[in-house]
Formats: structure tokens, C-alpha cells, sequence
């Protein structure tokens, strides 16, 4: 072999050893670039698995808020269940001696106007009485009893008729439902509510009573819940007062009395995409609510009730009893400072 073959076998040897440094030199590169595309893969990944276990931690605490809200939804359930059977027993238990005292009131009058009866009769017959029985009509003041006595008699029996009506609207309010809808009264429901509150309606020394304005359309009996609706007309009812109480804070009994707090209650029989429904409106001239809160005021566990002024959670239960219970609707209208008005619909099957 020649010199010239030499160099030139030499030549492609250097050459073929270039080309395998510079592939080399690449594969060094790419193997680094692998090295650093794997950290960024291993950083993300250690950075998902935090943000994965945090997320887990997350839902394991809101998993236990709500087992623990459960669960006292559950006792506060069966506390409003025994309370409602505690209610109906005392309700039933003071219709007994009422009855009693209602049932002999009637007599007592009849008795009662019989002896005055006979105390005119006697004084037209023997109109010149004795010295000692003038000195006792007079001590007595008969006169006066003779005029009271009717009207005591009166007010004993009006006592014991409106305790038998709040022992019925007690009965009726707590109702246990049954798993099957029942044939119900609306306008019943609705005025044994108001019974109930009537001690949050009436005059006050702050304020006037609450003036209450019913106009009742023509309702058929209606197939439902009962107890669930009585609640939906209890928490609606209370707010519309809680409203009234709030929008009157530091006005005088002047300045109330010139713009009297009203809770106006309408029904009628609507027809809904050809369907009877039952149409109660609910509506109070009070401070009214913000388009803000009415976006969430029927939200699950969402409450603007403060601490001590009960859970906060009426219209969120209301609006699963009308809408989940008894495929209806509860919408709200409100302006602020002028009040609000609640409007249910219930189909009439």
C-alpha cells in the first residue's frame, strides 16, 4: 500500500472520529436536555401529587362538616318530630278541660241571667226591702254586677274559644306527614299559621299591630304535604315580620302608624302551560333584599341570619318542599326599601 492510501484512510478515520464526537457531543446534549425535561416532569409531578393531597385533605374535612351537619340535621329532625308529637299530646290534653269549662259556660250564663231574672221580679214585687238588704245592694253594687256579670261570662267564653282554636291550629301545624300526599285546606294551613304568630302581629307599646290583608280566592282542597307546606308558610311568615321589625328600627309609633306595616296574602287558581295550579303570593312592605342576596337566598346552607337568631336556613328548606316535594315554584320579587314579595305555585292534580 502506498503513502497516498495511507493519508487517505487516514483522512476518513478522522473524519468517521469527528462525525462520532460530534454525535457524541449530541447525545451528551440530548442526555442532559432528557435530565432536565425529566426534573421539570418530576418537579410537576411531585407539584400535582401536593396539590391532589391537599385537594384530598379538603374534601375529606368538608366530607366530615357535612356528616357532621347530617348527622345534626338528623337530631334536629327527630327533636321537631318528637316536639310535634309532644305538641298534638299537650294541644289534645288541653282541649279536655277546656271543653269542660266551654261546656258549662253556656249554662252558668243561662243560671245566671235566671237569678237576675228573679232579683228584678222580687225587687218589683217588694219594692220596700229592709234596711240591712238596701245596705248590702249597695255594698255589692249590684247595679254594676248585674251589667259586668254578662260581659264576664261573655269574655270567659271568648277565652276558651280562642284557646281551642290555638290548640287546633297547634294540632294541625304539627301534623306528622305521611309518606302519601293527603287532600289539605291551603286557606286552613295559611290562617292556623297566622294564629300561631299572632302574638308577633299584635299592637306593642313600639309599634302598631301588624296589619294582616287576606284575599283568598277560590282554592280546591289540594294533594300534598301538609306539615311541609304549614313549615313553608311558617318561615315565609316570619320573615315577612323579621322584615317588618327591621324596617321600622328607630322610627317612632307616629311615623309607623302613617305608613302601617302590612303582610298582604293573596291566592288564586292559575293556569300554568294549561295545568291548574295553586297561586299563593306572600308579600310585606319591609326593607326588602338586595339582587345580590336574592341570587342566593334559596341556595343550599346559605343563611344571612345572625348568631342566636335561628338557623337561617327557612328558605332553603322551603324551596326543596315546593319545588323537590311538590314539583312546584317559589320565586321572589323585591326592591329594596319597599319590601318583598313571595310567590309559590303548586299544581293541583
Amino acid at each position: 500500500m502506498e503513502i497516498v492510501d495511507y493519508q487517505k484512510e487516514i483522512k476518513e478515520l478522522k473524519k468517521a472520529n469527528r462525525i462520532i464526537q460530534k454525535q457524541l457531543e449530541r447525545s451528551e446534549a440530548d442526555r442532559v436536555k432528557l435530565e432536565e425535561t425529566n426534573e421539570k416532569k418530576e418537579y410537576l409531578l411531585r407539584k400535582v401529587i401536593a396539590e391532589l393531597k391537599e385537594y384530598q385533605n379538603n374534601l375529606q374535612e368538608r366530607s366530615h362538616e357535612l356528616e357532621m351537619m347530617l348527622f345534626n340535621l338528623q337530631i334536629m329532625q327527630n327533636k321537631m318530630s318528637s316536639l310535634g308529637s309532644l305538641v298534638a299530646d299537650v294541644a289534645h290534653e288541653i282541649n279536655n278541660p277546656v271543653g269542660f269549662i266551654a261546656g258549662n259556660l253556656t249554662p252558668a250564663q243561662e243560671y245566671i241571667q235566671n237569678l237576675l231574672s228573679l232579683i228584678d221580679l222580687y225587687q218589683e214585687t217588694y219594692p220596700q226591702t229592709s234596711q240591712q238588704i238596701q245596705e248590702t245592694i249597695k255594698l255589692m253594687d249590684l247595679e254594676y254586677i248585674r251589667e259586668d256579670l254578662p260581659k264576664l261570662i261573655s269574655s270567659m267564653k271568648e277565652g276558651t274559644d280562642r284557646i281551642y282554636n290555638i290548640s287546633k291550629s297547634l294540632r294541625t301545624f304539627s301534623r306528622a306527614d305521611t309518606e302519601k300526599k293527603v287532600m289539605f285546606n291551603l286557606h286552613e294551613g295559611i290562617d292556623n299559621t297566622l294564629l300561631i304568630l299572632k302574638h308577633r302581629l299584635k299592637y306593642s307599646k313600639i309599634r302598631p299591630a301588624i296589619q294582616v290583608i287576606k284575599n283568598y280566592g277560590k282554592l280546591p282542597p289540594l294533594t300534598c304535604f301538609p306539615g311541609q307546606l304549614n313549615q313553608v308558610f311558617m318561615n315565609l311568615l316570619a320573615n315577612a315580620i323579621d322584615a317588618l321589625e327591621e324596617s321600622i328600627s328607630g322610627l317612632s309609633f307616629d311615623e309607623i302608624e302613617k305608613n302601617p306595616n302590612q303582610i298582604t296574602i293573596h291566592t288564586a287558581t292559575v293556569q300554568i302551560q294549561d295545568k291548574n295550579h295553586a297561586l299563593i303570593r306572600i308579600k310585606d312592605n319591609g326593607v326588602g333584599i338586595s339582587p345580590d342576596i336574592q341570587q342566593k337566598m334559596f341556595d343550599h346552607l346559605f343563611t344571612t341570619k345572625p348568631v342566636g337568631k335561628g338557623t337561617g336556613l327557612g328558605l332553603s328548606i322551603a324551596y326543596q318542599i315546593i319545588v323537590q316535594k311538590h314539583r312546584g315554584t317559589l320565586e321572589v320579587e323585591s326592591v329594596l326599601g319597599k319590601g318583598s314579595e313571595f310567590i309559590i305555585s303548586i299544581p293541583i292534580y
